[in-house]
């Protein structure tokens, strides 16, 4: 009788967790920015057509020439008659105005701008055909394996694809690397043109989600409604993608249910040594010990039933013989939650410790000996 009671209690626990996370979506996936690991999938490999989130692309190589100095935000960019022959969503750019990438980058982020999108791309490229070849290279280098981009806007064209696996793989590169773009998308309503133009933003995840940052949302008629969104509460920022939602709404609500989801059940931990890592003696070396450190990648996902009692044990080499590379191990912090083993972290040697030469040795022999005189 007490196992038919665990066992009933195991499948509602089922049951509910698979009702909370219940999207309407064919395609959808949860995401955690630092780590990567996906929480929820539902054919998260389906190729199908991602509308205006193609622009996540479009903003992380936009960003990526501005960090390279290629761009910067208050250039102004001369629209093209291509760029402003667009159709969808956008600002009603004028052949040869005049704007700023700043301003552009805030007409992508809000309302989804084709015209400034285009005109974005010839900036980083010349023209948007040698763009769209960045974009699917830099989807490639990605191992964006589901993703193939035949222009810089999401607009219908054949062949034009990507899954909502790969959507997150861009998103995590951009909102990872290039925070700066949360001025943008975060932009609930604003303007341009010195007021002339006003800006709402699509998103609505952004004026009704506590912590959202972002990113881009995205619909045709063909694509249907399709969303990556991304929020962050207690350090911990979540990437919800859905694709083909079969409204508005509904995306809104899928994607909020994930969220929730992720923020109710995980947390990030970020892992620091209880007690200061005590220097390891090296045999051999130009100098008699090397200054041990954490690795750099010490957050930790857990579920936030495991995160409440953590314990720590370090494991140390006793002695090293020189040389010791930069970075190479010399032991491990093992974090463990009751009796499982939750993270096992590398710990590195910080520094370079090349190994003593013949003379050095023998200078330094000359040195103790004329000391102990």
């Amino acid at each position: 009788m007490k196992k038919l009671v665990v066992l009933l209690c195991a499948l509602l626990a089922l049951g509910s967790s698979a009702q909370a996370l219940e999207v309407s979506a064919p395609s959808a996936l949860l995401m955690e920015k630092e780590t990567g690991t996906v929480l929820f999938a539902k054919e998260e490999h389906a190729k199908l057509e991602p509308a205006s989130v193609t622009k996540v692309m479009t903003l992380l190589l936009t960003m990526e020439a501005i960090d390279a100095g290629q761009l910067h935000y208050d250039d102004l960019i001369t629209a093209s008659a291509h760029a402003c022959s667009m159709g969808g969503s956008q600002i009603w750019l004028e052949e040869n105005e005049q704007m700023t990438v700043s301003d552009m980058l805030k007409a992508v982020c809000v309302v989804s701008a084709n015209d400034c999108a285009v005109a974005l791309a010839e900036a980083v490229a010349g023209s948007e055909e040698a763009f769209v070849e960045k974009m699917n290279q830099r989807a490639a280098e990605l191992g964006m394996a589901d993703t193939h981009f035949c222009n810089a806007t999401g607009l219908p064209a054949e062949g034009h694809v990507t899954s909502a696996y790969d959507i997150a793989l861009m998103s995590r590169e951009l909102i990872r690397n290039h925070p700066d773009i949360r001025q943008y998308t975060t932009i609930w309503m604003d303007s341009l043109r010195d007021g002339a133009s006003s800006l709402v933003n699509t998103n609505r995840l952004i004026r009704f989600y506590e912590g959202a940052t972002g990113l881009k949302t995205g619909s045709t008629d063909s694509a249907l409604y399709c969303l990556s969104g991304t929020a962050e509460r207690d350090g911990m920022e979540l990437i919800a993608v859905i694709m083909k939602a079969p409204t508005s709404t509904q995306r809104f609500n899928d994607a909020t249910a994930l969220l929730n989801y992720g923020f109710s059940t995980y947390t990030l931990e970020t892992v620091v040594p209880e007690t200061a890592l005590p220097p390891v003696p090296v045999s051999l070396g130009t100098q008699a010990t090397v200054q041990p450190v954490l690795g750099e990648d010490t957050h930790l996902l857990l579920e936030k039933a495991k995160a409440g009692d953590l314990q720590q044990t370090v494991s140390l080499a006793e002695a090293v013989e020189a040389p010791v590379a930069l970075g190479s191990q010399l032991g491990t912090l093992t974090v463990t939650s009751g009796e499982e083993v939750v993270a096992e972290l590398p710990i590195l040697a910080g520094e370079e410790i090349p190994r003593i030469t013949f003379v050095q040795m023998l200078v330094r022999m000359l040195q103790t000996a004329f000391l102990a005189d």
